[in-house]
C-alpha cells in the first residue's frame, strides 16, 4: 500500500513538472512574439473609436491593470470577460529588475492561459509611469492609459467604497481597459521630445523667477515702501542694477541723484533711467521704511536680484534654443504670420501639442486641450454650455495666451472680438470671445500644419454678418 501510494505522488509530481515545463516553453514562444501597438499604428490610420478599442483588446490578450507608485507598481491581470486570473496583486520595484519580474510574471499567467499578447493599462499621473510605459513597449507589450477620474468614479463599483487602495486600483483599471475605456499614451520622440522638455524647463524657470521676484517685493515693501513710485518696474534692468548697488532708502540718499546717474550711465543703458533718478532720490529722502534688520535684509535683495538676472540670462538663451528647435518643424514659421503670435507662445503651443500627425480632426486637440464645449442640460432646462477645462492646461494656457496678443495686435481679430462682444444675436462676454478666438487659432494652426496653406487675415473674418448681407440674404 505504501509503495503504490509513493507512485501514485511521483506520478502526480511527474506530471506537474510536465506541464511546469510546457509553461515556460508557451512563455518564451510569448515572448518572442509580443508585439506592442502604439499611438502611431492606432490613431494615424482612421479615428481609434470606441469600438475600435473593444476590436483591439482581443479574446487572446492578457489584460493588466498597474497602479503606478513612486518606488513601487502594483498589478493585477484579467481576461476579456473581467475574471481575475492572477491570485492577487502582483508589487514591484521601479527599477529594471523590477519591470523584468512583472514581465516574467504577466507571461507565465499568459502562457498558462492560452493567452499571446500583454496589454498594460496604467493611470497617466504624475512622471512616474514614463520610464515603465517606454520600457513595457520597447519589450513588445502595449500600454493604454485610462482617465484618473474614472478610476476614482468606479472605486464604489467593487466594494462599495471609495478608499484609495493600491492592491483594488489595478484592478479597476484593467476593467476600464476590458471596456474600451482607454486611450493610446503619447509619448513624444526626437524633436518633439526636446521641444517639450525644453518648454518644461522654461516653465520652471519662469515660476522660480516669479518667487524670487515675489520674495524681493516682499523686503521692498518693507524697508523701501516707496519703491514702487521711485522705480517703477522693479524688475527693470536699470532698477536691477540700482538694487544690486543701493537697494534702501539710507544707500540711495548717500549717493544722491548724481550717484544714481552714475549706475546708468555705467550699466550702459537705455530708457528714462537717467531722468528717473531724482525722483528715485525724493522717494527715498522721504521714506517711511523701516530701519531695524535693514542690513541682513539688504543681503536677502541683492541674493534676489542677482537671481533674477541670472534667470533672465538663462531665460533668453532657453528661448532662443527653443525658438530655433519649433522652426525644424515643417511650416511652423507661417504660423508667425499671425500678428501677435511670438515665438514664445508658437514654441509653448508646440511643445504642449507635439506631433500634428496624431491628431484626424481639429477637434481633438480641442479636446486635449480642455476647450472642448460641454453642456450642463437635464430634461426642459438648458444649462449654461461651457469649456470643460480637462485636458492638458499648459496647452489652453498658450492657447489663451495667443487669443488675447492677437486681439491686441491683429486688426481682423480685433475686429472679430468687437463683434462677438457687441453683435446683436447671442452676444458673447469678453473670456467667451477669447475662447472662441483661441479655438480659431487653433484650427489655423492646423491647416498651417497639415497642409502648409497661407495664412489669410480675410478668412477670419468670415464669421461677422453685417446689416447690408443680412438685407440681401432676407431679400
Amino acid at each position: 500500500m505504501n509503495v503504490k501510494g509513493t507512485k501514485k505522488k511521483n506520478q502526480v509530481l511527474t506530471v506537474n513538472i510536465f506541464e511546469q515545463q510546457e509553461i515556460i516553453a508557451k512563455a518564451e514562444v510569448i515572448k518572442e512574439n509580443l508585439q506592442a501597438s502604439t499611438w502611431r499604428e492606432l490613431e494615424t490610420n482612421g479615428k481609434f473609436d470606441k469600438n475600435e478599442k473593444l476590436s483591439f483588446v482581443g479574446d487572446d490578450m492578457l489584460i493588466l491593470g498597474c497602479d503606478v507608485g513612486s518606488e513601487t507598481h502594483y498589478a493585477r491581470v484579467i481576461d476579456t470577460r473581467g475574471r481575475e486570473l492572477s491570485k492577487s496583486a502582483f508589487s514591484f520595484s521601479n527599477t529594471l529588475e523590477g519591470f523584468q519580474s512583472m514581465m516574467d510574471w504577466a507571461v507565465k499567467i499568459a502562457a498558462f492561459n492560452d493567452k499571446k499578447q500583454i496589454v498594460v493599462g496604467l493611470e497617466p499621473t504624475g512622471h512616474y509611469w514614463f520610464c515603465l510605459a517606454t520600457w513595457l513597449i520597447g519589450n513588445g507589450i502595449s500600454v493604454v492609459q485610462v482617465n484618473p477620474y474614472a478610476v476614482k468614479q468606479t472605486k464604489e463599483v467593487e466594494d462599495n467604497s471609495q478608499l484609495k487602495d493600491d492592491r483594488k486600483d489595478p484592478k479597476l483599471i484593467a476593467n476600464l481597459v476590458k471596456d474600451g475605456n482607454f486611450g493610446m499614451p503619447y509619448l513624444p520622440e526626437k524633436l518633439y521630445a526636446d521641444i517639450r522638455r525644453l518648454s518644461m524647463f522654461r516653465d520652471q524657470l519662469n515660476e522660480d523667477r516669479i518667487r524670487n521676484l515675489n520674495r524681493l517685493h516682499r523686503e521692498m515693501k518693507i524697508y523701501f515702501p516707496e519703491y514702487k513710485d521711485a522705480f517703477g518696474k522693479i524688475d527693470g534692468a536699470f532698477c536691477l542694477e540700482v538694487l544690486k548697488v543701493a537697494p534702501f532708502p539710507d544707500d540711495l540718499v548717500v549717493l544722491g541723484t548724481e550717484g544714481i546717474r552714475q549706475i546708468w550711465h555705467e550699466a550702459k543703458l537705455r530708457g528714462r533711467g537717467y531722468v528717473n533718478a531724482a525722483s528715485i532720490f525724493e522717494n527715498a529722502k522721504k521714506s517711511i521704511g523701516m530701519k531695524d534688520g535693514a542690513e541682513s535684509s539688504k543681503l536677502a535683495v541683492k541674493w534676489f536680484v542677482n537671481r533674477i538676472v541670472e534667470l533672465d540670462e538663462q531665460l533668453a538663451d532657453i528661448e532662443g534654443r527653443l525658438n530655433q528647435m519649433c522652426m525644424d518643424i515643417p511650416y511652423a514659421e507661417k504660423i508667425l504670420a499671425i500678428s501677435g503670435m511670438g515665438e514664445n507662445t508658437l514654441s509653448g503651443i508646440l511643445a504642449e501639442m507635439g506631433d500634428i500627425s496624431r491628431f484626424d480632426d481639429v477637434k481633438e486637440i480641442q479636446k486635449l486641450s480642455g476647450l472642448g464645449l460641454v453642456a450642463c442640460s437635464s430634461g426642459k432646462h438648458k444649462g449654461e454650455t461651457k469649456i470643460s477645462h480637462r485636458g492638458r492646461k499648459r496647452l489652453r494656457y498658450w492657447l489663451f495666451q495667443a487669443a488675447k496678443s492677437a486681439v491686441a495686435h491683429a486688426e481682423e481679430f480685433k475686429e472679430l472680438h468687437v463683434y462677438y462682444t457687441t453683435r446683436k444675436d447671442n452676444p458673447l462676454k469678453k473670456m467667451q470671445s477669447l475662447i472662441v478666438i483661441a479655438c480659431k487659432i487653433l484650427r489655423v494652426i492646423f491647416a498651417i500644419l497639415t497642409k502648409g496653406t497661407t495664412y489669410d487675415p480675410k478668412k477670419m473674418l468670415g464669421d461677422i454678418v453685417r446689416p447690408h448681407e443680412q438685407i440681401v440674404q432676407a431679400a
